[in-house]
Parts: C-alpha cells; structure tokens; sequence
C-alpha cells in the first residue's frame, strides 16, 4: 500500500471549475478503493468549507512566516482523507482563478504558491502530523512549485505531476519570483524560466519524477508544435518520462439508469426512457417537442478551445437541415451574445442557458440525440464519455482523448460493431458540418442508430481501469527513486 498525497487546486463537489475538480475527486476515490493511503490536499475556499461536513484541525504551522491550517474531513462518506488548507488569503466565494470582474485574482502566484509549500512541508514530515507520503502527485499549474521546491529536499518522496491542460502554464512577471522568495538556483532556462518570466508549470514538468497527461493521445501531441504551447522541447527531452492515461468518469454518477436528474431511467437494453427526456429537455429549453426531429446539444465553456467559433460558423448552413440545438456554458461574451442573437433569431431551433448547473447538464445528456464537441484540442475530455454512456452520440474532433475515445462511424467500425460516434479532422466549420451531416444520415437508419447507441453505452469508462495504470506508474516511480 502506497501513501498517496495528491495536490489539487479544485475538487468535486467541494468547488469545480472543469474537469480537473471531477478527475481530483475520482481518481483519490478509485484509488482508495483499491486500498492506497490516499490524502487530498486543497485550499480551504470559502465555497469548499461550506460543502466539506464535518471537518476539525489536526495541524497548524508556519509557511514562511505565514501561520496555516490543515482541516481534515472526507472526500465522501467512505473516501479517502480530505485536507483543507487554511489561510486569509483563501477565503473568498467563486471561482478560484478569476475574480468578479473576470480577470485573475491579483494574488494568485501567492495562493498557489501558498500551496505549493504547505504541501512540502506536509511532504516532509514538517508539520505535525504522524504520516507522510511515498508519493506526490500534483495537478496541473497551481501545483507545479511542489516538485520544484522538493527537488532541493533529501530525503524526499516521489513526484508524479499531471497535466490537465497546457495551455494554462500560471505564467508570471520575474518579480513576482522574487517576490515569492524562491530560490535563486531554480531560476534558469532548465528550471523555472521561460522567457524570462517565471512558469509555475515548468516547475512540474522540469522537475517531477513521472509526467503524466490525461490521454495517450494529448502526450504525443504536447510534443509538437501544434499543441505544445511553447513547451513541445522539453517534453519531447523528457518523452521517456511523460505518459498519457484517459481519465474516467464516475459511473455511479453519471448512470442513466440510476440518474436521479432525469425525466425517467433507462439503460442499453431499455432505451425507450430517453423520449421522455428528449421531451423533458425541449421543454426546458422553449423549443417544440417533436420527437422526430433531432437534437443536438452543447455543454462547456464557451471559448476558443471548445470551437465555439466552429459551431458559430456553422450555424447558418446547419439549421437549414430539420434540427434543434441547445447549449449550456459561459465563457467569452462574444461568444455568449452570439448565442444568444440565435436563440432570439431562430426560438423554434436553439435554445441557450448560460451558466452551469449539474442537474441541467445530467438531463442534456440524457435528452439530446448527438452531443457536439469540436474542440481545437481537448487534454481528455469527461462529456464525449458521459455522452456515449447516456445513449448520445457524440461528434467530435479527433484530437486529445476524443480522439482516444470515440470510434468513429466509418463503414468499416459501423460493420464491425465498434462504431459509438462521429469524428472530423480539420479544425474547420466545413468538416464539423460533415461530421454532423454524417450523424443526420445514421439518425435516419433508426436500427444502426440504436446498435451505435448500444455499443457507446455498453463501453467501460471507469475509473478503475485508469487507477490500475496510475497504480503501476507508482510502483515504477517508487522502484526508481
């Protein structure tokens, strides 16, 4: 049995911004299912106190002057040991990147970094508490000072870092590396720096024991210039470090046959449940309900990445086919208020809910026919693999994990019983639209329709899978450090 601290910046249901929270809450589950000493270290937010129980202080000490505390609960009424980090600087409500007025909380180089060097200390054995770890796992950015700072620690734990998403790196101003007080020596082009200014990420990538990314596909393609923001050298120098595991999905959570969210359960063998939701859905957006006529849905941020823009193009020559389209996200508010001209253009076909809300987002998958998710690049992915198990078929760009886990219908998947969705190369308006051209036609075959609807829903996307290979990649860092 491995003792397991794993760092995160958010965590399901406690505070989520993305998929980083549902991976920070499911795999530290799945892995102590599998009987691993699991710890769960995250900032106390103001959000996270008043969603985490029944919590009580096991230690207190001193981060540079700065006195913090480790409130201890459970992630879940069975799962492994959840740790809040207190402090001032924590405590605000919303979202833990941006403040109100969207742009990022002036302070957070020294929240994170707050982080960061709490947990070393927790790492170390330094702050009181009877247990130490064997490994460190950290998540993405806000994490990327821990194996950096434990880099000048012996003995230490091994560091397995991963990343979620390059595109966010926690990039700031040399100053603010004074500012923070590092050390001087991990400033350097094979350390911290990255044109010349400090990168919290190159931190996690330079220094950590194992690199992980959340699909086989997203490692191979951080190496290149396409979708390695800058840093597509230094991984390919340490490719023999850098692995790619597809996250899953909660399969207790995300169930439509046990989905307390939906207008009525169903699963593979029964699927007439999911007209009551298509109708359910429709009503909840004002669109007619009408049966026949597919629906089409999309649920995520509203940005670039997404291909927002893609759908946004595509709109016009899409709805000249018989379809209805409704979204659920927030992001950029050109791309708010471009959905929002449709849906006051064309109320009959589109319907817009801006914002998040789980239960909506559970219903969606239930109700909609086709899922769409155009990404220009996609790290893994959670809603393709939450699609195909509702029954959804998703169209996608293959890229990323969509790429590793949607088979699309070409005639040789359909013929061979693999087929469980549609997929498009070019980042283009042009290939989406073919893509979802490709989805109308098989609509049509109601038969072929509900085997590719079978075979997503009958896919394993659970956790467990991905536990084991995390597990191994364990046991390979600790035989080598």
């Amino acid at each position: 049995m491995a003792r397991i601290l794993f760092v995160a910046s958010e965590v399901y249901p406690l505070l989520k911004t993305g998929g980083l929270a549902d991976v920070s809450y499911s795999l530290p589950l799945a892995l102590h299912g599998l009987g691993e000493d699991v710890r769960v270290l995250m900032p106390a937010y103001r959000d996270a106190l008043a969603k985490a129980g029944e919590l009580r202080r096991v230690a207190e000490f001193a981060v540079r002057g700065q006195i913090v505390g480790v409130l201890e609960g459970r992630l879940g009424p069975d799962g492994p040991v959840l740790w809040l980090l207190q402090h001032a600087c924590y405590d605000h409500p919303g979202n833990p990147y941006l403040a109100p007025d969207g742009k990022p909380w002036p302070d957070s180089a020294e929240r994170f970094a707050l982080l960061c060097r709490a947990a070393v200390e927790l790492a170390q054995g330094r702050a009181n508490l009877a247990w130490s770890p064997d490994i460190v796992h950290g998540n993405d950015w806000q994490t990327g000072l821990v194996p950096a700072l434990l880099s000048l620690e012996q003995p230490r734990p091994a560091t397995v870092f991963t990343v979620h998403n390059l595109a966010y790196q926690g990039v700031f101003p040399y100053e603010t590396f004074q500012g923070l007080g590092l050390p001087q020596s991990l400033w350097s082009l094979d350390g911290l720096e990255f044109h010349g200014q400090l990168s919290f990420m190159k931190g996690g990538l330079v220094y950590s024991d194992r690199i992980t990314t959340v699909s086989p596909n997203y490692a191979r393609e951080i190496q290149t210039a396409e979708f390695g923001c800058g840093l597509e050298g230094l991984l390919s120098r340490r490719r023999d470090r850098l692995s790619g595991i597809v996250n899953g999905i909660d399969e207790a959570d995300w169930n439509p046959a046990a989905d307390p969210s939906l207008a009525a359960v169903y699963d593979a063998g029964q699927l007439d449940g999911k007209a009551a939701n298509k109708r359910a859905m429709q009503e909840r957006f004002g669109l007619p309900v009408e049966p026949e006529i597919p629906l089409l849905c999309f649920i995520g941020r509203l940005v670039q990445q997404k291909g927002v823009d893609l759908l946004l193009q595509a709109m016009g020559p899409l709805l000249q086919n018989s379809v209805q389209l409704a979204f659920l996200g927030s992001g950029d508010p050109v791309y708010e208020q471009a959905l929002l001209y449709w849906a006051r253009r064309e109320p009959q076909r589109v319907g817009v809910v801006l914002g998040y809300n789980e239960a909506l987002a559970h219903q969606m998958e239930a109700g909609a026919d086709m899922f769409l998710m155009p990404s220009r690049f996609e790290p893994c992915g959670l809603n393709q693999m939450y699609s195909q198990r509702y029954g959804t078929l998703p169209i996608v760009r293959a890229v990323g994990g969509l790429a590793d886990t949607v088979v699309d219908a070409t005639p040789e998947a359909l013929a061979a019983g693999r087929a469980s969705g549609f997929a498009f190369a070019e980042a283009s308006a042009q290939s989406l639209l073919e893509a979802i051209q490709r989805g109308l036609a098989l609509y049509r075959d109601k038969s072929a329709w509900t085997a590719v609807q079978r075979t997503g829903m009958s896919r394993d996307f659970s956790w467990r899978g991905s536990a084991d290979h995390y597990l191994d990649l364990y046991r390979q860092c600790l035989s080598e450090h």
